[in-house]
C-alpha cells in the first residue's frame, strides 16, 4: 500500500526498469539540472547519481517525470483517492454505488496522521553543508531544495490538524547566509505558512519550521494541492500515500515526518530578513533579489541510506508540470462545486501558470431574455479570482459552455479559436487594475502588483478568423515580421527596448520606475494608429507585438509564453480605435498586446553553454549516459 521511503519507491522503479542508477561522478552544479531538463525532455527515466561531488548522499532526479511513472508510484492509492473525491462532491453515491465504495471509511482513516515517539529520520545529526547543494542556473544566487516540504503549526493552535505542509523555495547558501547557520525561506502570497508566521508575528515569537526532504512520494505532491484553507495537506499525503502519515511529536517544537529521508529544522525570528535569490522559476524567468525571512538552521537530521531529490523549475514544461496535471487529475470534478455554473478551469502551463487562466462558464439565467451580452460569466469571473492562488491570475478568458457543448478549457487551441470569434473588444474586456499578481512574475509595476484582464464572450461566431497574411503586407516604420500564430492571431516585431534586463542588483524603486515611465507606449500608439480600416492586420482580434516574431509564431507554447509572461495587462493590452466610455476601456479594431521584454522584466533562464558541452560528452556514445536517449 504505497511506498513508505524513498528507498523503497526508487528499488521498485529500479527493477522495473522505469528508474536508472549511474555511478559515474556528476556536479551539482548546474550539470545534474541540466541532465535533469534532458531527461525530463526525452521522457527519460528517474535517475539516481550515487556519486555526485561534494557530499556522500546520493541525488535522484525526474522521479515525477512521466504521467506513466506518476501512476505507477501512486498505482494503490489513486482510484481510492478519486473515490474520495467523489464521496466528497455527493456522499449520496455510496448509497447508489455501495461496491465502489466498500473500503472508503477503511480509506478515509488513513487522512489521519499518526504520532509516534521517534523514526527513521533521527539516525543522522550533519551540518548543512553536507547536504547535496544543487545550483540549477547559472544565474542563481546559490544552492536551493527544489522539492521541500516546508512543514509549519498555527501558533494559535498547535498541532498537525491545523498545520500546513507547502513547497517553499530554501536557499541552502549564497549571499549573505551565514555558512551552516542560516537558509533563506520564500514563500509567496496565498500560502497558508503567511496565516502561521503572521499569528507568530502578533505573538511576538518566532516561527518553528521543519523542511521534509523526501520520504513518501506522496509528501511532495501534497505540499502543493490546492487545498482548503484549515485542511492540513498531510490528511491528503495519507490518502494517497496509502498509510496514515507518521509524525514524531517534539516538546515546544513542530512535529517531524519520521519517515523522511531530512529535515532541517529552524527558527524564523520576529523581523529578521535577508536577500534570498535569484533563482530561475517556473515562469521562464530568474526571481530577483529580494528581502525574505531568514530561517536560522537549529538541526539537520537524516536516516541512513537518505536520498536527496531534487528537480529543475524553469520555463514550462517541466517536471512540476506533471504536478500540475496530476491536481487536476485529482481535483478537477469539485470545481462545480466549488465554482457554481464552471465546468472546467485551467491554468496554462505553457504561460507560468498564473499568467493566464482559461475558464468555461455558464449563462444560465433569463433564458427568455438573452442580449448576448455576458452576464453570470462576468459573476463566476469574479469568484474565479477570489480563489486562492486562482487570484494571481492576469488574464482569464471565460466562454459561456451552453454555446459550446464538449468544450474544455484543457482544450486550448479550440478553446482561443472559440473566444476570439466571439469577442466583441467593446464590450467584452474587463480590467482590475492596481492590484495583486504573483510575487515571480516582474511585468507589473512592483512587488506582487500589477493588474488583470477578464475577457469574456458568448453568443454566436461575430467574426471568421483569417490563417494567412498577404506577403507584402505593410507595416509601420519599426515593425517588421508579421507571422500567424494561429488562427485569428498575428505576432509582429516590434522596436527593441533597451537596455535589456540584467541580473545586477538593483533597488526595487529602480526597477519599478522605469515600469512607471514607460517610454515604450508610445510605440504602441504608433502601431494601433497605423492599421488603418483597410489594413490586412484588420481582420485579426489579437495582434501581438514582441521580439521575435519568427520565434513567438513557431508553435503555441512559445506564443503563450511570450504573450502572457511579457505584458501587464493595464500598461500593456492597446488597441485600434480604442476608446473609454463611463469608465469601461474598448477597442472597435484588433486588440494589442504589447508582449516585448522591458528593463524592469526580469531575464529569461539560459543554459551555461560548456555545462551543455560537458553533458554532451557524458551522452555520447559509450559515456556513462549514453543509454539514457539524451
Amino acid at each position: 500500500m504505497g511506498f513508505r521511503s524513498l528507498q523503497a519507491c526508487v528499488d521498485a522503479l529500479v527493477a522495473e526498469r522505469r528508474a536508472v542508477v549511474v555511478e559515474h561522478p556528476v556536479d551539482p552544479h548546474l550539470e545534474i539540472a541540466e541532465i535533469q531538463r534532458r531527461l525530463f525532455r526525452a521522457g527519460g527515466p528517474a535517475v539516481l547519481f550515487t556519486r555526485p561531488r561534494g557530499t556522500h548522499f546520493p541525488v535522484l532526479v525526474n522521479l515525477y517525470g512521466t504521467k506513466v511513472r506518476i501512476e505507477r508510484i501512486f498505482a494503490d492509492t489513486l482510484d481510492r483517492v478519486r473515490r474520495l473525491v467523489e464521496l466528497k462532491i455527493d456522499p449520496t453515491v455510496a448509497l447508489r454505488n455501495p461496491l465502489r465504495y466498500w473500503r472508503s471509511p477503511l480509506d478515509g482513516l488513513t487522512t489521519l496522521p499518526k504520532r509516534v515517539r521517534t523514526g527513521a529520520v533521527l539516525a543522522g545529526n550533519i551540518p548543512l553543508s553536507r547536504l547535496p547543494h544543487v545550483t540549477g542556473w547559472p544565474g542563481d544566487g546559490g544552492p536551493f531544495v527544489t522539492l521541500p516540504c516546508v512543514y509549519t503549526e498555527d501558533p494559535d493552535h498547535p498541532g498537525t490538524r491545523r498545520s500546513n505542509l507547502g513547497m517553499y523555495r530554501v536557499q541552502l547558501a549564497g549571499n549573505d547566509y551565514a555558512a551552516d547557520r542560516e537558509v533563506g525561506l520564500h514563500y509567496q502570497l496565498h500560502r497558508g505558512i503567511g496565516l502561521h508566521h503572521a499569528a507568530a508575528l502578533r505573538r511576538g515569537e518566532p516561527l518553528k519550521v521543519n523542511v521534509f526532504v523526501g520520504g513518501s512520494p506522496a509528501l511532495a505532491v501534497s505540499a502543493v494541492m490546492p487545498l482548503p484553507e484549515g485542511l492540513s495537506e498531510l490528511t491528503f499525503a495519507g490518502a494517497l500515500a496509502g498509510h496514515r502519515i507518521p509524525m514524531i511529536a517534539r516538546r515546544d517544537r513542530p512535529a517531524i515526518y519520521a519517515d523522511a529521508d531530512f529535515v532541517i529544522e529552524g527558527t524564523v525570528m520576529p523581523g529578521e530578513t535577508k536577500p534570498e535569490g535569484p533563482f530561475g522559476d517556473h515562469l521562464g524567468y530568474y526571481a530577483r533579489r529580494h528581502e525574505f525571512p531568514l530561517m536560522r538552521v537549529d538541526h539537520v537530521w537524516h536516516r541512513a541510506g537518505a536520498i536527496w531529490p531534487v528537480t529543475v523549475v524553469g520555463r514550462p514544461p517541466q517536471e512540476d508540470t506533471l504536478f500540475g496535471w496530476l491536481v487536476h487529475e485529482l481535483t478537477g470534478p469539485v470545481i462545480p462545486t466549488v465554482l457554481p455554473g464552471v465546468s472546467s478551469v485551467h491554468a496554462v502551463d505553457a504561460s507560468g501558470v498564473h499568467p493566464l487562466l482559461l475558464a468555461v462558464g455558464s449563462e444560465r439565467y433569463m433564458p427568455w431574455k438573452s442580449s448576448g451580452r455576458p452576464a453570470e460569466l462576468l459573476t463566476q469571473a469574479a469568484a474565479i479570482l477570489g480563489q486562492g492562488q486562482l487570484s494571481l491570475a492576469k488574464y482569464l478568458f471565460i466562454v459561456n459552455g451552453g454555446d459550446a457543448p464538449g468544450l474544455d478549457a484543457h482544450d486550448i487551441r479550440p478553446f482561443l479559436e472559440w473566444l476570439l470569434a466571439r469577442a466583441d473588444w467593446r464590450r467584452d474586456c474587463h480590467f482590475h487594475t492596481e492590484t495583486t499578481i504573483d510575487t515571480l512574475d516582474y511585468s507589473g509595476s512592483g512587488f506582487n502588483a500589477g493588474s488583470k484582464l477578464v475577457v469574456a464572450a458568448r453568443g454566436p461566431a461575430i467574426r471568421a478568423l483569417p490563417t494567412s497574411l498577404p506577403a507584402d503586407v505593410t507595416l509601420p516604420p519599426g515593425f517588421t515580421d508579421a507571422r500567424v500564430c494561429l488562427p485569428g492571431v498575428v505576432a509582429v516585431a516590434g522596436p527593441r527596448i533597451e537596455p535589456r534586463p540584467s541580473l545586477a542588483a538593483e533597488s526595487d524603486a529602480a526597477i519599478w520606475a522605469q515600469a512607471a515611465a514607460a517610454p515604450w507606449a508610445a510605440d504602441m500608439e504608433r502601431f494601433c494608429a497605423a492599421i488603418g480600416p483597410d489594413h490586412p492586420l484588420r481582420a485579426f482580434p489579437l495582434v501581438v507585438v514582441v521580439d521575435d516574431a519568427a520565434f513567438t509564431a513557431a508553435s503555441l507554447e512559445n506564443f503563450l509564453w511570450v504573450t502572457f509572461t511579457r505584458s501587464n495587462p493595464a500598461a500593456d493590452v492597446h488597441g485600434v480605435e480604442s476608446f473609454t466610455h463611463h469608465k469601461h476601456w474598448g477597442c472597435r479594431g484588433p486588440l494589442v498586446i504589447d508582449s516585448r521584454l522591458k528593463p524592469h522584466h526580469a531575464p529569461p533562464c539560459e543554459e551555461d553553454p560548456s555545462v551543455s558541452a560537458r553533458v554532451d560528452e557524458l551522452c555520447r556514445r559509450g559515456g556513462p549516459l549514453a543509454g539514457l536517449g539524451l
